[in-house]
């Protein structure tokens, strides 16, 4: 625990790149299999449920530090975070635990999910007293599901093919479901991760899909393509899909479904369960599970039945009430069916086919599709344009087909591993979001090294125009990024100085300042009161030149609603 506890505060206490690969490479190196198991499942993104209820830390904290519960919540909000606030309050120990990282999670830590308060209140501070602040701070983010360090999975990735003299591409196919919630780290699977490798791997894979590919965002202007792609013709357009991002695996006679997020979510969707009677073994699809609200029906191949006048994708936001459930009832299911747009063909009777041209897996993708003929199973329809100004037209429909924009593939690309340019390239070129602009009403302050400036905030809108002789602002949504440093410390002096009313965290402000939102998609929803709900929004500028009574009114959300 303590080495790792060492590690974690060097990480953090760094932001280069080269230095966290080496804090990481030693570490592995020093590392037990037990412990290096655990640390890549928690590095590289694994989640585990909160062990033990927050308001119950919160409590006990209070109770060993003496602390009055004003003051502890007034530190917290000073200090921004939970685990670190717990380990500043209590008394300092002098001392550390040897026990290694293993023991500390499935002896102590993990066996606390299932205790009960009394239990709780006597295991915890026994534990808490074996771990300097570094520790307990670690410790304190395990507990509740909190652990988070800036390093991402493909540093990860490197440092332990790094550490193991392996291909990263190799390790990063490893790596795949290893974080998935149902996976156990233990010895056995970190020595399988850095094993040599053999040339019988690939046909020892059951149910494991291969690392996704990711595009690059395009954002030039389309007069620009020309000269950074080339012609459109060596280019393959497809829709942009608004659902979830998963491959199909069907081996042994079985069929898997991974979300993008390496998440086995084939139980949650049990309509593509079919396509194991379909698909032959040896079989993954790259694609994207949507809502569909009719399977296609006509003459014709499975690209062409798909014409945009035909394409019948739902909303996201019903494919997002679906996943949210925690069972999957009739009722749901016939409410919100849905189908996978497949686009990409990775594995074809057990032949790896990723570094295949894109144009060859594109041709064995729709023989796949035809002979299958299973309605759950469609093939994104790829568009044809003279040149990139006439796709431009095109895309301008997007909306009004329910998809992003559009998805760009070079012909002759491979299938790579991550967002890479080294073996091919894939770009999406979505649509300009919505827009309005909107009053900032509530602050609240951020987490970490924000934690003392208000960085997270919420938008309103007008419930009338300006014309009317009274009209309230109704909030709507809640956006934290889009603002250089320079702005957000601007805005938190504004803000402190326009306060009006503190709850908790959250602050009131009196209305000065408009800002531009953007977001992806809007729906209406029942939850909001402003009957609205967006996806994905995000401050896009600071209107200094707009004043308060000059902001959007609800007829604005309406109008790009409707």
């Amino acid at each position: 625990m303590k080495a790792f506890a060492e590690l974690y505060a060097e990480l953090d206490a760094t932001t280069s790149s080269n230095a966290k690969l080496a804090a990481m490479q030693h570490y592995f190196a020093q590392a037990t299999p037990e412990d290096a198991a655990w640390a890549v499942y928690l590095l590289a993104g694994g989640r585990s449920r909160q062990w033990v209820p927050v308001r119950v830390l919160r409590d006990m904290a209070i109770a060993c530090s003496g602390l009055s519960p004003w003051l502890f919540e007034e530190s917290y909000q000073a200090v921004g975070d939970l685990a670190e606030t717990i380990s500043l309050v209590l008394p300092e120990t002098p001392h550390t635990s040897t026990d290694r990282l293993t023991v500390w999670i499935e002896d102590k830590l993990l066996p606390l999910r299932s205790a009960p308060p009394r239990v709780l209140a006597e295991r915890l501070p026994a534990l808490w007293a074996q771990l300097d602040r570094q520790g307990l701070m670690l410790c304190i983010k395990l507990i509740t599901g909190s652990f988070r360090v800036g390093v991402s999975k493909s540093q990860v990735t490197r440092a332990v093919a790094a550490m193991a003299g392996l291909d990263g591409k190799r390790v990063a196919q490893r790596l795949v479901g290893y974080t998935d919630p149902s996976h156990r780290p233990n010895a056995a699977s970190y020595l399988k991760l850095i094993a040599p490798e053999a040339p019988d791997e690939h046909a020892q894979r059951g149910g494991q899909p291969y690392p996704f590919f990711l595009a690059h965002a395009l954002s030039q202007p389309v007069k620009q393509f020309e000269a950074l792609l080339g012609p459109a013709s060596q280019w393959q357009v497809e829709w942009k899909w608004d659902g979830i991002r998963a491959q199909v695996v069907k081996r042994d006679g079985r069929l898997w479904v991974w979300s993008r997020g390496e998440e086995l979510v084939t139980e949650r969707f049990p309509e593509l369960g079919s396509l194991v009677h379909d698909l032959p073994d040896g079989t993954v699809i790259d694609g994207e599970i949507v809502a569909w609200k009719t399977a296609p029906s006509g003459s014709g191949s499975a690209c062409e039945r798909q014409s945009p006048a035909s394409l019948a994708v739902q909303p996201f936001a019903l494919l997002q009430k679906r996943s949210s459930r925690n069972t999957l009832d009739k009722k749901i299911l016939d409410e919100v069916p849905v189908v996978i747009q497949a686009f990409d063909l990775l594995e074809w009777q057990g032949q790896d086919l990723r570094n295949q041209t894109q144009a060859m897996r594109r041709t064995q993708l729709e023989h796949l599709v035809t002979t299958c003929a299973n309605p759950v199973l469609l093939a994104s329809p790829m568009l044809i344009g003279e040149d990139w100004f006439d796709l431009a037209r095109q895309r301008e429909a997007s909306r009004k087909l329910k998809v992003e924009g559009m998805m760009l593939k070079a012909r002759d690309a491979q299938y790579g591993v991550g967002r890479n340019k080294d073996t091919g390239v894939w770009w999406k070129w979505k649509v300009d979001p919505f827009s309005v602009d909107a009053v900032l009403i509530h602050a609240q302050q951020g987490h970490g090294r924000q934690a003392s400036l208000y960085t997270d905030y919420t938008f309103a809108v007008w419930d009338g125009p300006p014309s009317a002789s009274e009209r309230t602002l109704v909030p709507f949504a809640k956006a934290y990024s889009g603002l250089t440093n320079e702005e957000i410390r601007q805005i938190d002096s504004i803000v402190r100085k326009t306060t009006v009313e503190k709850s908790g965290p959250v602050i009131r402000v009196q209305p000065s300042l408009v800002f531009e939102l953007g977001f992806e998609s809007i729906a209406p929803s029942k939850r909001h009161p402003s009957g609205i709900a967006v996806r994905f929004p995000r401050i896009l500028r600071w209107r200094l030149d707009k004043s308060v009574e000059e902001a959007d009114s609800l007829a604005a959300l309406q109008d790009l609603l409707a």
